[in-house]
């Protein structure tokens, strides 16, 4: 049990009585860490949540925000980290369908899958063991579910040695007047439980989320780990849609963290109702389970549906058709009480509740701010519909346990600061583009199926991905996360990671709509952990309302770290937008003689860099800082050059014909990736690059105007009839640009020493995680 003794006095104080042994299992995974948001929901408040094209926030299984007159596009993202790093195919398998039950729980059928992840370094051989198998389980699962994986980042770094990180992102489309929610509004309704069997797998999943690793994690919490099971979650994903679509139902969720504790107890306090369970009925996998058992297991593929009584013959008809179980497992009541009962108790004298000490309930003060009416709410008077009660409480205890005001405190600043010799930068660039972090992640998504449902208009590799929703819409979305840049200046950490990942998606045609994040850090018992965290969210919640992208849906992840060894913070963001087919550009030089233009200005930003990481191996000094009003207006800027442009997507007459943002190795690491990608070179005047020099006004070096990652850049290529009127249209909105350079050759040519031949950046570019996974 991780409840701690002030949590057990608080909840004695609304019970008047200590908890059975069931309630307090039942307690202990909703106060955890995982399912209460504890110690980030003061923070994560910072956070703006509503928007113009926005129709659902946080609060729900997913997002929700509009892109057509008749569409709309369910998004969230979830963690599996800790599962992940104990049995990693299972782990990251069970995560992916997760958020896949997460999406159709929303009423909306899923349509895109992305997925964030970071290992140790490749060199060493259990990193490779899980990247190599995190992937494969990320694989089978969609492949076989039938969701195509069409995006994602990978990151290697000695921070997440011992705690690898595996984000994942989902999309789906429905019609807005088809859109469900985890409710259950309507007294009387029953719960329909369908899908996978209930078994002993997953059982503390939630805790066991909730606390760090430890050298024993790999054997000791193995059995919290869910088993996951792909064809029947294409059975209940298929069978979900039908009752969506046949049914009027009032309420959907699906059963992840918490199992049943965890979802009929959220999804009835939303409507202040309460519940009946019943505990008999509930289909089991494996005999002599107890009450705790059922009530924590976290088995997968499991859906409830809040349904009116007359709709029970139809539901369990389309669940037959499709082969899986169900069954009414309770009903919705007016309570607002979460009760377990038991049929097959007869003497229940050992196992009833206190009820004489649950009628002594003076102590209101305890449960202000939570509870209105405690009278009402904790009472006895409940009709055994099933059998005998072995479990009573307040819904409300269970689905919103109070938050803590955890203490927050600066870390002491390393002030150490290595002087580093550059190498010759042609060297440079070539050690950067056989980086694993930089390198093509071709070994990673050629195990996915990334172009079943045939939406999918960009494949993976660029800056984003593209779906195609209509015949004039598509939705682009990103995820990205810095997290040496956060390591070393949160604020500037988290919000350059929401810039990095809307730039991706202004860089193919989207207008960014929506943010969905999720935030991986250590252990909020530690004040300095806690201040990365606000100070991350502070600067993430910044960027995100400056540009009119609310935060709509997301997940925290802490106790990310082993045995003293923390990762470095990782806000992992996604990004959605919309974007008109005609507007989408991919990175990739296309024409010999377009025009090589920069849109935005280079600071002296090379600390954080992954020219340092790859080069020097240092991660030292001050993030690149988030200008806001500069990465908007250049954001704007492309945008309205796209909106002007006359061509179409691949279209010949195009004047806009690539766009790439600069993020991860800067100028040079940008121009590298579309001349490769193109097989064309470039020719390039390092002088025509807008510099803005720092406070001291000292020369920038040619090495850092190339390698630093300043946020706000985008490089574009453009017909050269038409640079004038492009450079012209920027500057009218005072953004820094300039052309410097011109698509020619078969070479990146970047000053009169340094000069690289094309098949020399695709071959360092190329091959390289494939060579330590041989």
């Amino acid at each position: 049990m991780t409840l701690t003794d002030s949590e057990m006095d608080y909840i004695m104080g609304i019970l008047g009585r200590e908890p059975n042994e069931l309630e307090e299992g039942m307690l202990d995974i909703m106060f955890s860490e995982h399912c209460s948001y504890k110690s980030s929901r003061p923070i994560l408040g910072l956070f703006p949540t509503e928007g113009e094209n926005i129709i659902i926030g946080p609060g729900d299984d997913a997002g929700m925000v509009a892109i057509t007159d008749k569409l709309a596009l369910a998004v969230g993202i979830e963690s599996h980290n800790h599962p992940s790093a104990i049995e990693p195919y299972g782990g990251a398998g069970t995560g992916i369908g997760g958020i896949l039950r997460d999406i159709i729980s929303m009423g909306a059928m899923p349509i895109a899958l992305l997925d964030s992840l970071r290992f140790g370094p490749l060199e060493d051989q259990k990193s490779r063991y899980l990247f190599e198998h995190v992937v494969k389980g990320i694989s089978d699962y969609g492949n076989r579910v039938g969701v195509p994986t069409v995006g994602g980042e990978v990151e290697f770094d000695e921070s997440f040695r011992t705690n690898p990180l595996v984000n994942v992102m989902c999309a789906g489309l429905v019609e807005k007047d088809k859109i469900v929610r985890g409710i259950a509004p309507n007294v009387g309704d029953v719960f329909l439980l369908m899908g996978g069997m209930t078994g002993r797998d997953g059982i503390h999943g939630v805790t066991f989320a909730s606390e760090e690793l430890t050298s024993d994690s790999e054997i000791e919490d193995r059995p919290a780990v869910q088993v996951g099971d792909p064809f029947t979650k294409k059975k209940v994903l298929e069978a979900s849609l039908e009752i969506l679509e046949k049914i009027d139902v009032a309420g959907v969720k699906d059963l992840g963290g918490g199992g049943l504790t965890c979802c009929i107890s959220e999804i009835v306090d939303k409507c202040g109702n309460g519940a009946v369970v019943d505990l008999n009925s509930i289909p089991l996998r494996e005999e002599g389970m107890t009450p705790y058992e059922i009530m924590l297991s976290e088995s997968q593929e499991r859906m409830v549906f809040s349904i009116n009584p007359k709709y029970v013959e139809k539901a369990f008809a389309i669940c037959d058709k499709y082969e899986i179980p169900r069954a009414i497992v309770g009903q919705v009541t007016d309570t607002k009480l979460m009760v377990i009962e038991d049929s097959s108790i007869e003497d229940n004298n050992n196992n009833k509740i206190a009820e004489d000490n649950i009628e002594d309930n003076n102590n209101k003060e305890i449960a202000e701010g939570n509870i209105e009416d405690n009278n009402l709410i904790v009472n006895n008077n409940i009709k055994e519909t099933y059998g005998k009660p072995i479990a009573s409480m307040p819904t409300v205890l269970l689905a919103d346990p109070p938050s803590l005001n955890r203490e927050t405190r600066k870390p002491k600043k390393d002030e150490r600061y290595i002087q580093v010799e550059n190498p010759s930068i042609d060297e440079s660039i070539l050690k950067i583009l056989s980086s694993p972090n930089i390198a093509t992640k071709k070994w990673v998504y050629k195990q996915y199926d990334h172009e079943v449902q045939v939406r999918t208009i960009v494949k993976p590799g660029d800056d984003a991905s593209v779906l195609k929703v209509d015949d004039e819409k598509a939705v682009v979305l990103s995820c990205d996360c810095n997290s040496i840049h956060t390591k070393l200046s949160p604020y500037d950490g988290g919000a350059g990671s929401v810039a990095e990942a809307i730039r991706n998606v202004v860089s193919m045609g989207g207008e960014p709509y929506a943010v969905v994040d999720c935030l991986n850090f250590g252990n909020p018992e530690n004040p300095e952990i806690l201040w990365q965290f606000k100070q991350c969210v502070q600067g993430m919640a910044d960027l995100a309302e400056k540009f009119n992208t609310p935060v709509i849906s997301g997940n925290v992840s802490f106790y990310n770290e082993t045995e003293g060894i923390k990762i470095n913070p990782s806000p992992t963001v996604g990004v959605v937008g919309v974007a008109d087919l005609n507007n989408i550009r991919t990175m990739h030089f296309r024409n010999k003689g377009d025009k090589i233009i920069i849109i935005g200005g280079t600071f002296d930003e090379i600390d954080g860099s992954e020219y340092h990481r790859a080069v020097h191996g240092i991660e030292q000094g001050e993030a690149p800082k988030i200008r806001i009003n500069n990465e908007i207006a250049s954001a704007k800027a492309v945008l309205k050059l796209l909106n002007e442009d006359p061509g179409e997507f691949k279209g010949k007459e195009n004047n806009i014909t690539a766009i790439h943002d600069c993020s991860a190795g800067g100028i040079a690491i940008a121009l590298s990736e579309m001349a490769l990608s193109g097989n064309l070179g470039g020719e390039i005047d390092l002088a025509k690059i807008p510099i803005n020099k720092n406070n001291d006004n000292h020369e920038i070096s040619d090495n850092n105007i190339l390698f630093s990652e300043s946020h706000g850049r985008y490089i574009l290529t453009v017909k050269a009839e038409a640079l004038n009127d492009v450079l012209a249209t920027v500057s009218a909105l005072n953004v820094q640009c300039a052309c410097i350079g011109e698509v020619k050759g078969n070479a990146l040519k970047l000053s009169n020493d340094i000069k690289i031949a094309v098949e020399d950046l695709k071959n360092a570019y190329n091959g390289v995680i494939e060579k330590y996974m041989a």
